[in-house]
């Protein structure tokens, strides 16, 4: 097996787990890659390469920081459909398999003693003003531009208008970013195999503004309508975001494309849940 290793070096303990990482996987027998730009932070005998061929040559791809390198490493493997394995190394890490303190895993890892969770990913488009495409994992964010105004927004559900509201913004989220901002906006949780859309008002400055859930055939178009002909902000994955305007349209629908997470046990999800959000 090929392993590529990624380490976030803006982690503190990235380096040192991630030299334990490489230990382990070559006493399994594994070839480790590692970007060519960590060449000088470790002393294991591993290749550097660069990205684009690091991700052809794997079988793999183990990622060792927080949620947010595995979702760095999804967007950027996208084209070559490798599965991804996060060693968590963060605070939460919902997305990642394996704690700092369970290197043993990746014994497993190497046997071929694992299964693939595939994860839906956001078609994000928008047209207006401005325009561009993107693909999310976690989620959508629509948000104000500045800390003292709110922004109406409107959801229409395949051209049906279905929830009109004012406040600080939406999160539009897949199962699997249910777990994240979606989930501090008062979100549910969803079960990462259901293949569906979350619609979570951000501050809503309303009574009567619940979440929603969308079947995964379902198209939403978000319109949002800002003070004086101000802006607003949307980010997918916790990226820089993009302005948007009054006159721009955001259209969300699952994507064609996906993402493997590896997993363990098919309840890895739950037992994330269990343990880092009630601190078992």
């Amino acid at each position: 097996m090929t392993v590529f290793l990624i380490p976030n070096l803006r982690k503190e303990n990235a380096v040192p787990t991630a030299r334990r990482a490489v230990k382990k996987l070559r006493a399994c027998g594994a070839r480790v890659l590692m970007p060519a730009a960590v060449r000088g932070c470790m002393e294991e005998p591993v290749e550097f390469l660069e990205d684009a061929e690091a991700f052809g040559q794997c079988d793999v791809i183990v990622t060792v920081g927080g949620d947010g390198t595995i979702l760095h490493a999804a967007r950027r493997s996208l084209g070559y459909q490798k599965p991804l394995l996060g060693v968590n190394i963060g605070r939460v890490g919902f997305l990642a398999t394996v704690e700092a303190d369970e290197l043993e895993k990746l014994e497993r890892l190497v046997r071929g003693e694992y299964s693939h969770d595939r994860r839906s990913l956001l078609a994000v488009s928008v047209s207006g003003r401005n325009c561009f495409r993107q693909t999310a994992l976690n989620d959508v964010v629509i948000s104000k531009a500045g800390s003292f105004q709110t922004i109406d927004v409107e959801v229409f559900c395949d051209d049906i208008p279905v929830s009109r509201y004012m406040g600080d913004g939406v999160v539009i989220a897949t199962p699997t970013g249910s777990t994240a901002y979606s989930l501090s906006a008062g979100g549910p949780v969803l079960d990462a195999h259901i293949a569906g859309i979350v619609v979570t008002p951000i501050c809503a400055h309303s009574l009567h503004s619940p979440p929603m859930v969308f079947s995964a055939q379902r198209r939403l178009r978000v319109t949002v309508d800002a003070p004086a002909g101000g802006r607003a902000l949307l980010s997918c994955d916790g990226r820089d975001p993009e302005t948007i305007s009054h006159q721009d349209t955001v259209t969300v629908s699952l994507s064609e494309q996906f993402i493997s997470l590896i997993c363990f046990n098919e309840a890895d999800q739950f037992e994330a849940i269990d343990k880092k959000l009630r601190g078992r």
